[in-house]
C-alpha cells in the first residue's frame, strides 16, 4: 500500500467515526474544532475539505466557531494556507518551538529559522488574523540569553498567541536514551524556573496575557477550545489515540473514552462500522472535583460558585486550612467566587494542585 493510499484509507475510517458518533452527539451545538495530534497540515486542502465537510454534515457547528489547525512551518506553502484559510479555517497553531537551528535540529524538526518565518509571513498574507506559536525552552544545553532570543523573536512577529512549554523528557524516546547514557544533560531545575519567570515577565511586558500556566494571549485572542478543556466542558476527539469526555445525564457523573492508537486496527474496526474504543471509564463525583480542581487551577482560575453548584463540593469550607496558606504565602487570590494562582503560585501549580486533590474528602 502506498502512503497516498494509507492516507486515504485512514480519511475514510475518520469519516465513518464522524458519521457513527453524530447519531449520538449530533444535536449538541460546537463553538470550536481543532486539527492537532500529529501533523494535519500534511494533509491537502481537499482533506481538510472533506474532514470539515463530514462534521458539518453530522454536527451542528456554530456558524462563529473557532476551527485551528496546527501547522508545522516545514509543511506549508503560501497556496496551502490561502486554501486552508478559504475553507473556513480561522486560526493557526504554528508549531516553531525554537528560532535556532541548532535546537531544532535537536529537536527532530524538519523546519529552520527562515521557513519557521515564512510560514508567519504566508499565513498573514493568507489573511489569517489569529495566529499562535508553540515554543519550547529549556532544551538541554539552552542558556536563559538563548531563550530570551526565541522570546524576543516571537513577540517581534507579534502572534496573538504564544504557547510556551518546558521540554519534557518522554519514557522510551530516543532523548531519554541519550539522558539515560550520559550523552545529553537536563538544564537544573533552577534554571528552568528562571526560565519560566522570565518567560511571563517578557511576554507580560509586552502585552500577553497568561490565562493558562503555559499559555499567553493577546486581549480578546485566548484560545476558545483550550479555555472550553479547562473548563472542563463536554468535547469529542475523532483519530487513532483521540480522548472525549462527556457528562452523563446522571448528575455529576461523567465518562471519558479513547481510541485504539493502532492505525491499522482503528481502519479496520470502522471499515466494520465498530467504534475503535481501546477503554472508557465512568467519573464519579470525587474524579470530576479532582479533575474540575486541577483544570481551573492551571488555568484562569477556580471558579468555587461553580464547583458547588455542580459537584456540591465547597472547598473554602472543605480546605479553609489549605486556601488560607495559599493565599497567606502569595500563591493565590482569591476575588469573588474565583481561586486564581498567582505568578509565584503558578511556578509551584503541580505542587498545589496535589495537596489541594489529595485532601478531597467526599
Amino acid at each position: 500500500m502506498t502512503d497516498t493510499e494509507a492516507v486515504e484509507d485512514y480519511l475514510a475510517a475518520l469519516s465513518r467515526e464522524i458519521l457513527l458518533r453524530g447519531d449520538r452527539f449530533g444535536s449538541v451545538t460546537y463553538a470550536t474544532i481543532f486539527f492537532g495530534g500529529g501533523t494535519p497540515s500534511l494533509l491537502a486542502p481537499r482533506q481538510i475539505e472533506a474532514v470539515l465537510t463530514n462534521l458539518r454534515e453530522s454536527f451542528d457547528i456554530a456558524s462563529e466557531a473557532e476551527i485551528t489547525l496546527e501547522v508545522n512551518p516545514g509543511t506549508v506553502t503560501r497556496e496551502s494556507l490561502a486554501a486552508f484559510r478559504a475553507l473556513g479555517v480561522n486560526r493557526l497553531s504554528v508549531g516553531i518551538q525554537s528560532f535556532h537551528d541548532h535546537e531544532l535540529a535537536f529537536l527532530g524538526r524538519i523546519h529552520d529559522r527562515a521557513e519557521a518565518l515564512r510560514c508567519v509571513d504566508w499565513s498573514r498574507a493568507a489573511g489569517f488574523e489569529n495566529v499562535g506559536m508553540d515554543l519550547i525552552y529549556s532544551v538541554p544545553g539552552q542558556t536563559l540569553q538563548q531563550w530570551e532570543e526565541i522570546l524576543r523573536a516571537a513577540v517581534d512577529l507579534a502572534p496573538q498567541h504564544i504557547a510556551a512549554y518546558s521540554l519534557i523528557v518522554e519514557n522510551r524516546t530516543p532523548l531519554a536514551q541519550m539522558v539515560e547514557a550520559g550523552a545529553v544533560h537536563r538544564n537544573p531545575a533552577d534554571r528552568e524556573a528562571v526560565m519560566y519567570e522570565r518567560t511571563m515577565d517578557l511576554l507580560g511586558a509586552h502585552g500577553y496575557e497568561q490565562y493558562e500556566v503555559s499559555n499567553y494571549a493577546l486581549a480578546g485572542f485566548r484560545c476558545r477550545h483550550n479555555c472550553a478543556y479547562w473548563s472542563h466542558e463536554d468535547y469529542l476527539g475523532f483519530g487513532p489515540s483521540a480522548h472525549s469526555f462527556w457528562k452523563t445525564d446522571e448528575p455529576r457523573r461523567g465518562r471519558r473514552w479513547w481510541n485504539v492508537s493502532d492505525l491499522s486496527a482503528y481502519t479496520d474496526l470502522l471499515s466494520r462500522g465498530v467504534l475503535p474504543i481501546a477503554a472508557e471509564e465512568d467519573l464519579g463525583r470525587r474524579e470530576l472535583v479532582h479533575e474540575r480542581i486541577l483544570l481551573g487551577l492551571r488555568s484562569g482560575g477556580l471558579d468555587l460558585a461553580r464547583l458547588s453548584a455542580d459537584l456540591a463540593y465547597d472547598l473554602p469550607h472543605r480546605q479553609e486550612r489549605m486556601m488560607r496558606w495559599m493565599i497567606e504565602e502569595g500563591l493565590a487570590t482569591q476575588v469573588g467566587q474565583r481561586l486564581r494562582l498567582t505568578r509565584k503560585g503558578y511556578v509551584l501549580c503541580d505542587e498545589i494542585s496535589t495537596r489541594l486533590v489529595r485532601d478531597v474528602n467526599l
